[in-house]
């Protein structure tokens, strides 16, 4: 019996025998001309777990991924799927894992049924249990009342189960998500995080990439923080949470050009340093106590700076990704990933 056809049944062995990780990844580099996608990036994923990969556009989440998929060649660096080495044994690799890229590739004209029945074929299933992969997966993911529909009439929230899905035909171990909930609406997210810990309960392993602080936030067991290509934190979310501290302090300043006389108040007030977004108008304050927040506040308004809003609450990761890197997820300045395709 093929790995594939195990897979099916949930009884893949970890071919590398003895491992006891999903992933390993050691100085992953990844160049493009002279941009240098990925640099030096460590990754360790256990089976089992959703792991996240989280970063702005551009940070080099889709280019990792797909180098561990053999999808791209990995310049340097070398890694491992269930102690099986990527670059000396891709066909293994592909049998042991199945991704879902950012866009929906499903064929358009095709109904839903006949995409999931003609992977299934592509992947060397015979025709009869196609068709039983097929009804399962369309049960599974809530989609068989649009089995005989045109892709063409799907929702983008649809299409994302179904390119799920079409992930799932062989049950590999291991799910690259990249980007999975990309363009849909809150209540779809949230029926995709539903089927995302779904997978985990049925012995999938997940590596999740996303430039969405509460996706990582409600998903992930660890994240790895990337940004620029390099990898500038891991943990799970509370440890990141911690290393901001206790409590944030968040401020919206009435004039942003006052930000800097209010960071002078903040270091002078606590002898820390604040998170700034200048063009918003906003500080973010880590504190050691809450009631801190109060001198800060007495402090300002002495200083003669006005403040439009204020809260105080515990870390998040959007405080976490700040800090680390000194802007947010959606600023737009890095380069362009350019790994979209998919695999299965």
């Amino acid at each position: 019996m093929s790995i594939t056809e195990l897979g099916r049944t949930g009884t893949v062995p970890a071919p590398g025998g003895g491992t006891d990780l999903a992933v390993r990844a050691q100085g992953l580099v990844k160049t493009f001309g002279e941009h240098r996608a990925v640099d030096g990036i460590d990754l360790e994923v256990h089976p089992g777990e959703i792991f996240g990969v989280l970063g702005p556009n551009g940070a080099g989440k889709t280019t990792t991924l797909r180098m561990l998929a053999t999808l791209l060649k990995i310049d340097a660096g070398r890694a491992e799927i269930f102690g099986v080495d990527v670059a000396n044994n891709p066909h293994v690799i592909r049998q042991l894992v199945g991704v879902t890229g950012q866009y929906a590739s499903v064929d358009e004209n095709l109904t839903a049924r006949e995409n999931l029945w003609l992977f299934s074929r592509l992947q060397g299933i015979p025709a009869a249990r196609a068709r039983r992969i097929s009804a399962e997966l369309l049960g599974q993911f809530g989609l068989e009342d649009a089995a005989a529909k045109p892709i063409s009439q799907f929702s983008g929230g649809m299409r994302r189960r179904l390119d799920l899905a079409a992930s799932l035909i062989t049950r590999p171990p291991l799910i690259f998500l990249d980007e999975p909930t990309t363009g849909l609406d809150p209540r779809t997210r949230g029926q995709m995080w539903d089927t995302i810990r779904g997978l985990v309960v049925d012995g999938c392993t997940v590596l999740l990439t996303t430039q969405y602080l509460d996706e990582a936030d409600q998903l992930a067991d660890r994240v790895a923080v990337i940004d620029h290509g390099r990898k500038v934190a891991e943990g799970t979310p509370d440890e990141l949470k911690t290393t901001v501290g206790d409590s944030t302090l968040q401020l919206l300043l009435a004039d942003p050009g006052q930000v800097a006389a209010a960071a002078d108040v903040v270091r002078r007030v606590l002898g820390s340093e604040p998170v700034l977004s200048p063009e918003r108008g906003r500080l973010n304050v880590a504190l050691d106590q809450a009631d801190l927040a109060a001198d800060v506040l007495i402090a300002l308004r002495t200083a003669g700076v006005s403040i439009t809003s204020v809260s105080v609450d515990k870390p998040s990761l959007d405080e976490v990704f700040l800090a680390l890197t000194g802007h947010e997820t959606d600023d737009k300045t890095g380069e362009p990933d350019t790994a979209t395709e998919d695999h299965r």
